[in-house]
Order: structure tokens, then sequence, then C-alpha cells
């Protein structure tokens, strides 16, 4: 049953990572079809991240109010409306008013998904299976990149609006979080979800005493908001995911998934198909081998790794489009035939090492950090973050690569650098401990 949640659950993941996607592979038909221009593309491309922004501030409330699995079913249903106002679009409006609501479920999904999964799993499995909403992203991801290179962009839908009715379907067989269930005092359900998970003869004596003795707990506590994050007792997990949501979005991701495309030929190539193709090829098994060894080597060897290949990565790419220029100056361009496969080789290095760590630890660390108390104001304020970042990095990113293509990646390798010290010296590992006893730990070590 754990199992079967959690795969319903990463559904609207999947839903996430199409949507990222979306934008990458159609832009030529879109711009064509509905005859906008750049900066009007960007405006499109981006306006995803406005709905996430107020997807993140409504997550945490909503999840809190009417549970995991009923904001999970809203959030696919705003999703669906958003599909077809973009199947049916004519004109710019109707264009971004979908993709706006399509923005605004993945902004709740984005929050609900991990969290819903952190509070189901055992946890020994916690890691991975929590990782499992970053590989449906990418999946969701992957097939877009792919499926967009063939088809039209009308077309493309349907890989949007299919995951939302199979995640509308599947929350039908699944049970709701024991954690949410015992904190609005539903005891009885708390008890027949938790027994679900865990197996018709599994002893859940000893797991469902701690949950409630946590519960207790934060029960004596006032009821939080937003200022409350910033006590002493809750800083620490304010500063992690905080942190770890910010570096994630100034290592550049949404700017080279909104515009891979755009990026391949500005390299070289005569078109972006080859690019995304490959982008596509690579995330689902890179992906899959960081959630096996989430709960093997744990978070923070990833997060290193992950951030110093990112780092690199980015650098190749930089060097490719500095070199670009400079040999084109001088007059050099006989060596310039080889420079496309180093700026391609450079952004597949960056996105792999992503895939790796980059893009799923944060989220999941932000799922196991808060109390559950806290949890729907902390998880709404990182989400809110993510997406302010993603909409920086994604409206920024053409200005930016107008400015100088080789400066940008220089800046996301930097973004790169930067990420290892924060790891190393502020990030806690969270490997191998119950929800509860990560809360105890981080108390201790304030």
């Amino acid at each position: 049953m754990v199992l079967l949640s959690t795969g319903v659950a990463v559904c609207g993941s999947f839903e996430f990572g199409s949507c990222i996607g979306y934008s990458a592979p159609t832009q030529a038909g879109i711009t064509k079809d509905i005859g906008l221009s750049l900066s009007q593309y960007s405006i499109f491309a981006s306006i995803l991240t406005i709905g996430g922004m107020f997807g993140a501030v409504t997550s945490g409330h909503l999840a809190d109010y009417i549970g995991r699995i009923g904001t999970m079913r809203i959030s696919a249903v705003v999703c669906i409306i958003g599909w077809l106002a973009i199947y049916f679009a004519k004109d710019t409006f109707l264009l971004c008013l979908g993709r706006l609501f399509t923005g605004y479920g993945i902004g709740v999904l984005s929050y609900v998904v991990p969290v819903f999964i952190a509070e189901i799993a055992p946890k020994n499995l916690r890691g991975g299976l929590t990782s499992l909403n970053q590989l449906l992203l990418v999946g969701g991801n992957s097939v877009a990149f792919i499926i967009g290179t063939l088809v039209s962009w009308r077309t493309m839908v349907l890989v949007g609006v299919l995951p939302c009715l199979v995640l509308l379907l599947g929350l039908v067989f699944i049970p709701e979080s024991p954690r949410w269930l015992a904190k609005v005092d539903h005891q009885k359900e708390f008890i027949s979800a938790l027994q679900k998970l865990r197996g018709k003869d599994a002893d859940i004596t000893q797991e469902a005493a701690e949950i409630q003795e946590c519960i207790e707990n934060l029960q004596t506590l006032p009821r939080a908001g937003f200022q409350d994050l910033f006590q002493s007792r809750y800083i620490r997990s304010v500063i992690v995911s905080v942190g770890l949501m910010v570096f994630q979005q100034t290592g550049g991701i949404n700017g080279v998934g909104f515009y891979a495309s755009q990026i391949f030929v500005s390299a070289g190539f005569s078109s972006g198909n080859l690019g995304t193709i490959l982008m596509g090829c690579i995330q689902v098994p890179i992906t899959i081998v960081g959630a096996i060894l989430m709960d093997r080597s744990g978070r923070i060897p990833l997060l290193m790794v992950s951030a110093s290949g990112s780092s690199i990565g980015c650098f190749i790419t930089g060097i490719s489009f500095y070199l670009k220029v400079n040999l084109n100056l001088s007059g050099q361009g006989i060596y310039m035939d080889w420079l496309p496969t180093l700026a391609l080789s450079g952004i597949l290095v960056y996105l792999g090492s992503y895939s790796i760590g980059m893009g799923a630890v944060p989220w999941v660390m932000m799922s196991e950090i808060f109390p559950l108390n806290i949890k729907g104001v902390g998880g709404s304020l990182v989400t809110l973050v993510s997406w302010f970042g993603s909409w920086a990095v994604s409206y920024a990113f053409n200005f930016l690569m107008s400015w100088s293509s080789a400066g940008t990646f220089f800046l996301f390798s930097a973004a790169g650098a930067a990420t290892l010290l924060f790891v190393a010296r502020v990030v806690p590992e969270t490997k191998g401990d119950s929800l509860e006893e990560i809360q105890e730990s981080l108390n201790s070590s304030k």
C-alpha cells in the first residue's frame, strides 16, 4: 500500500515535470502559430512560475485544512483546466491564462506530494520513496522534451492531461496521511490508515505511540504563524530548507530546462532537437541512481557530488560560448566545429549532476525537516522561495544570454561552487532517522 500510494502521488510529480518541460520543444511552433515575439514567449514560459508562487502560498494551509489527498485532487482539476485553455488558445491571453492555471496546480503539488510521501513512508525507505518525486518529475520532463520534438504543441497537451486523470483515479484507492489524521484528531481513521500502510498483520503499536506523542507535544504549542518560523527552535530548519531551494534555483536549472532548444541553436547546432532528446534520455536513469543511493549514501554526499558536477558542467558550457565569440573575433573559425559538441557535453554533465542530487534532495529535506505544527507554513515559504527563484531565472535567462552567453553559465557555475560551501557547513544528515528523531536532533543541536 505504501508503494501504491507513492505511485499514485508521484503522478503529480510527472505532471509537474511535463509542465516545466512543455515550453522547451514547443517554442518554435507556438511562436509561429500564435505570433509571439521573444519577450512574449518569455512571459508565456515564465508565467508558469507566477502561478507556482500563488500555489506555494496556499499549499501549506490547503494541505493542513483539507488534507493531503484533497489537496492533490484540487490541484489535478486546476491543471486540467489550464491544459484545456492552452489547447483551445487562439491568442496570447488564453495561452498565458492556461499556463498560469497549470502553474498554480503544480505549485501546490510541488509541496504536497513530497510531504505526503514522507509522512506515509517507513523511515528506512523514506529518502528513496520521497526521491521518486524527483524521478517522476524528470520523467515528465523527459517525455515532454522527447515527444515535443515529434508532435504539435496542441497535441502535447495530452502529455499534461493524462497524469492528472490517473492521479484523480488513483486517489480513490489510497489512504490519507496518518500523521495528518492524528493531527486533526481523527483517531479511528489514523489507526486504520497506518495499519493499511504497514500491512494488516504488522504491529503498529510503537509507531502509532511515537506519532501520538509527537502530536501531543506539538499541540501544547500555540498555533503557528509565519512569524513563528523565525523562533530559535525553527530557524535552522528554515535556513537549511530555504538555502537549499535558493541554491537549487540559482544554479540555473529552469533557464536550461525552459529554453534548452534555444541554447543548443545558440551554441551552433542547426536545431535543438538532438540536445533536448539527449537531455530527456539522461535524466531518468541518473535520477534512479540518486533514488537508490538516497538511503544508502545519505543526503550530504549526493548534494556534494551534485553541486560539484553542476558547477563543472556550467563552466564547460561557459567556456564553449566564450571560445565561440573569441575565435570568431580572432579569425580562427576553422577551430569552431567542435564547440557545439563541447556546449552539449557541458549541458549534459550539468543536467546529469543536478539530477542525482540537487533536483531531489532539497524537496526530500523540506518534507523531513519541519515539525508538523509548522510544516504548513514552513513548507509554503520554502515552496514560494523555489517558485520565485524559478520565475526570476526563467524570465531573466533570455536577457542574460543576450548580455553574455558565457557569462550566464559562469554565474551558474559560481552558484554551484557556493552550494558546496553551504552544504558542507550548514546542512544536517537525515538518513535513517524517523521524522520525530530528526526534530529531536535539530532541537538538541540548535
